[in-house]
């Protein structure tokens, strides 16, 4: 499993780990590390030896969610933001469809797309100070890459409305405590580790049973992706070419609030 520049793969037994390695970007999702991602998960689909996956990250946050260079080129060149659509909507179906069960260890902060993925998973293990949120509206843009589905799927309606339209973040305790989050400890080494457990437990049962009930529990995120995700992803692709945009970026380095004009 080599040949990854955005990520590392490495097996543990029956268990793989998948991890982000681009501490010094904040492992954000530019388009190498969804092409990685994906790749990823079609060798790890296809293993037979591998029986269940840890999906973790490096450095301080587990993913700082988009690429504010990405947003830009799909700003002002249509080509560019229709590779960006193609590439995000085979992502997130690649992790929504995966037959094997995923452990996310959250050790860090996750935003945007990042929180999207995690909320595809089986398990979630954080510590009660990570934050998770989908900032999409601060940045004028739809939260179409899979937020309008992962986030209604795990919360009660109202409360995925509230987390997409006002973009808040909320920490792991919280999360433990809406029920997005399954496991809490109290450090990055403790979450990893009991990632690796559920990993390891779940790995150890019998496995078609295993991967047949995650294909069937897969169709409950494929109705909501049928009625919903291509519509997002394509409200999000309106939205990516609005000075909104821009303006988002600019405030977001100058620190300062944004100025909107809708258009």
């Amino acid at each position: 499993m080599t040949g990854y520049a955005a990520l590392t793969l490495a097996t543990t037994g029956r268990v793989a780990e998948l991890r982000l390695s681009r501490p010094d970007l904040l492992n954000r999702f530019d388009s190498s590390l969804i092409t990685e991602l994906h790749s990823a998960l079609r060798e790890l689909r296809d293993d037979p030896e591998v029986l269940a996956v840890v999906f973790s990250s490096t450095g301080k946050h587990f993913s700082a969610g988009g690429d504010f260079e990405s947003m830009l080129a799909a700003n002002t060149d249509h080509q560019v933001l229709m590779r960006q659509v193609d590439e995000g909507r085979e992502l997130f179906r690649a992790f929504a469809d995966f037959p094997k069960p995923i452990v996310v260890a959250l050790h860090g902060d996750v935003f945007g797309i990042g929180s999207s993925l995690i909320l595809t998973a089986d398990a979630i293990v954080s510590t009660p100070t990570a934050r998770l949120s989908d900032p999409h509206v601060h940045m004028g843009l739809v939260a179409g890459d899979g937020g309008c589905v992962a986030w209604p799927a795990n919360l009660p309606f109202i409360r995925a409305k509230r987390q997409l339209l006002w973009g808040d973040p909320i920490t792991g305790k919280e999360a433990c405590e809406l029920g997005i989050v399954t496991e809490l400890e109290d450090t990055a080494e403790q979450v990893r580790d009991r990632a690796f457990d559920l990993a390891h437990r779940v790995a150890a049962l019998p496995p078609v049973a295993v991967q047949l009930t995650k294909r069937a529990l897969n169709k409950h995120l494929h109705a909501r992706i049928d009625d919903v995700f291509d519509v997002g992803f394509y409200l999000e692709a309106i939205s990516a070419r609005t000075a909104d945009v821009t303006e988002a970026v600019a405030a977001f380095k100058e620190k300062r609030k944004g100025r909107w004009t809708g258009a």
